[in-house]
């Protein structure tokens, strides 16, 4: 990795980040009893309830806040306001140390291996390079996508790496992902409750973690957040956000998602014009597609119960049991090509694509200046929230787009979607939860379920050739009768309980809950039952194919893989990896499945504000076309 990447000079300007942070939040706050009483009202709220002795004195402290901030005068409101601003910001605010990432780096592969793959390191311990490489389990992680692209742009501005997010694995397995793709390091925001564990603690606090409160709803907070992640980006951090918020509890692919911490990219975009430094932000959305869940048992039961509908924090899933989370990864990764980490196409903030040099390309293949989204009719680059919030939500828009066309199908997928389609048949009515009864009372014969496996493949190759969806090699090139093998020993090798089991009559359809949790990765192209869809967003939702490729930018360019040879796909490249379970190697990560709750990296802090465009900055897609650039 190249240490000139940004993070590593991270600590240098840490108390000055915070300062920015402190200032900016309480120059932009116009009415600072509004805000606190706002803060106090929210907190109390939250706080009442609890019984823990340091809850009570937070609580005692913010109700006699809201008892006198009558009584105070403007400057004292506004010195109050400072403190709890620079109380929050300095809570917030991450770290990184070089010679814990140094020491990540070495460590983790051969931990990982003795854990995961003990045979394997036991044929290379003589060999002290490969032992710490992270070559180590190469054949069980896959990378993919315009990695040679994305490693080019990284290097001219800013990269935001957008994922969806199904467990709290993710930030490991992308942390992985960025390293094994030479992709250096990100800033990234983590649950506050993963700190509680030391150890975790200790490596995501010095790996560029940020820490963040979701308990916290009020505005102040949020706006720190906000605030800490532009100043992040107007000086060059690369960052992490999973913009879904919290871990999909359905096991769908996100189809609506909370902008909150995404949209401070519009300002801290429009900050560097104004200093006359322009730094281009590009968002890399990304895929990471599992063949079994760590936490599926529980995030699907969460879903179906009344107590998912409310709930953003569950303290007592599969992550946070050190026994469960071994057994996961030794199983997961005694499979090959078990987790597939998807690279989709780099936009700008307004949802147009980029080249490798990182020049704005429209709908119509046209360039287009970014900078044009952002300025008056004087030219001058203004901040404003009401046009920032639609470029976010039109933006939010592109990024579900991409996570459809970059969805990769594996097995699990496909029987599960083939047999929950046979439990609709068979229920005595239509509705989900008496479909989801029907526990252990089908069998299908397994030549039946086989030829239903083959004409669900054969819709999703079709959806494929007109790039809409991506095919693992077990769904592409397996038949029938391997694709139900390779699901029937992944969900026996892993899940509690029988998801499905092979008797002499036929293939029994047991586990009808996690039938519909590995069934919906498929709900969105209309291809699986889909009864997920948040509301206002159709039902089977048609993905709607890429656009055409970007004229290249040399006579001599050709999109290729990372092994050299032209991609089926423009930009497409793979890169093997290792395991699921911690070869971070100081990548995003920094180390941690969660100890009970929260994804690391869940950082959402809210959706994005409503409004529309104001005058001056119309949508990206209505005419915000100052200057050099372009409409779309």
């Amino acid at each position: 990795m190249d240490s000139r990447a940004p993070i590593f000079g991270f600590n240098d300007a840490r108390d000055a980040i915070v300062r920015t942070v402190i200032d900016r939040v309480v120059g932009a706050t116009k009415d600072p009893l509004l805000a606190m009483n706002e803060a106090a009202y929210q907190e109390t709220k939250r706080l009442e309830g609890s019984r823990d002795p340091h809850d009570l004195r937070e609580l005692a402290e913010w109700q006699r806040l809201a008892r006198s901030l009558g009584r105070m005068h403007d400057a004292e409101r506004r010195r109050r306001l400072r403190e709890l601003a620079e109380q929050y910001a300095w809570d917030t605010a991450g770290n990184f140390d070089r010679r814990v990432y140094q020491l990540s780096s070495r460590l983790l592969p051969p931990v990982v291996s003795a854990l995961l793959a003990p045979r394997k390191l036991a044929t290379i311990v003589h060999d002290p390079r490969r032992l710490v490489s992270l070559e180590l389990l190469a054949d069980r992680v896959l990378v993919q996508g315009p990695l040679a692209k994305l490693r080019s742009l990284v290097r001219q501005g800013t990269a935001v790496y957008v994922p969806t997010h199904l467990s709290n694995l993710d930030s490991i397995v992308f942390g992985y992902a960025l390293e094994r793709a030479g992709l250096p390091p990100a800033t990234y925001g983590a649950g506050k409750n993963l700190f509680t564990n030391p150890v975790l603690s200790f490596f995501m606090h010095n790996l560029g973690a940020y820490r963040v409160d979701r308990r916290i709803r009020h505005n102040l907070y949020k706006d720190v957040l906000k605030t800490y992640s532009s100043v992040l980006l107007e000086r060059g951090y690369h960052s992490l956000f999973f913009p879904g918020g919290t871990r999909s509890r359905s096991g769908g692919v996100e189809r609506r998602l909370k902008l909150g911490l995404v949209g401070s990219a519009f300002e801290a975009y429009t900050r560097t014009l104004q200093s006359g430094r322009e730094r281009r932000i590009f968002f890399v959305p990304a895929t990471i597609n599992y063949l079994i869940t760590l936490e599926a048992e529980t995030l699907i039961a969460d879903f179906l119960s009344e107590a998912g509908k409310g709930r953003f924090i569950i303290e007592d899933d599969e992550s946070s049991r050190i026994g469960r989370i071994a057994s996961f990864l030794r199983k997961l990764l005694a499979m090959n090509a078990a987790v597939v980490i998807r690279f989709s196409e780099p936009l700008d903030p307004f949802g147009n694509r980029v080249d490798e040099l990182g020049r704005s390309y429209d709908a119509r293949g046209r360039e287009v200046d970014p900078a044009s989204y952002v300025r008056d009719r004087d030219g001058n680059a203004v901040i404003d929230a009401a046009r920032d919030a639609q470029y976010a939500r039109e933006l939010g828009e592109e990024l579900c787009r991409a996570y459809a066309r970059d969805t990769v199908v594996m097995a699990t997928h496909v029987v599960a979607a083939a047999s929950f389609a046979r439990l609709r048949g068979h229920a005595p009515a239509a509705d989900l939860f008496t479909v989801l009864r029907q526990r252990d009372v089908l069998t299908v014969p397994r030549d039946d379920l086989a030829a239903d496996v083959v004409a669900l493949c054969d819709r999703l190759r079709a959806l494929e050739r007109q790039g809409c969806i991506v095919l693992g090699e077990d769904v592409r090139l397996g038949s029938g009768g391997d694709i139900i093998e390779r699901a029937l020993r992944a969900f026996a090798s892993y899940h509690s309980a029988p998801v499905l089991a092979s008797r002499p009559d036929g293939i029994a359809l047991c586990d009808t809950n996690l039938l519909f949790y590995y069934q919906n990765r498929l709900a969105a192209h209309g291809v699986a039952w889909d009864v997920i869809a948040p509301p206002g967003v159709p039902t089977g939702l048609p993905v709607q194919p890429p656009l055409p490729p970007l004229p290249p930018s040399s006579p001599a360019y050709v999109p290729r893989d990372d092994r050299g040879a032209a991609s089926p796909r423009a930009g497409d490249g793979s890169a093997g990896g290792t395991s699921a379970g911690g070869t971070s190697a100081g990548g995003t990560s920094a180390g941690g499945t969660s100890a009970g709750g929260t994804s690391a990296g869940s950082a959402s802090a809210g959706g994005t504000s409503a409004g529309s465009a104001s005058a001056g900055g119309a949508s990206a897609r209505a005419g915000s076309a100052h200057g050099a650039g372009g409409v779309r």
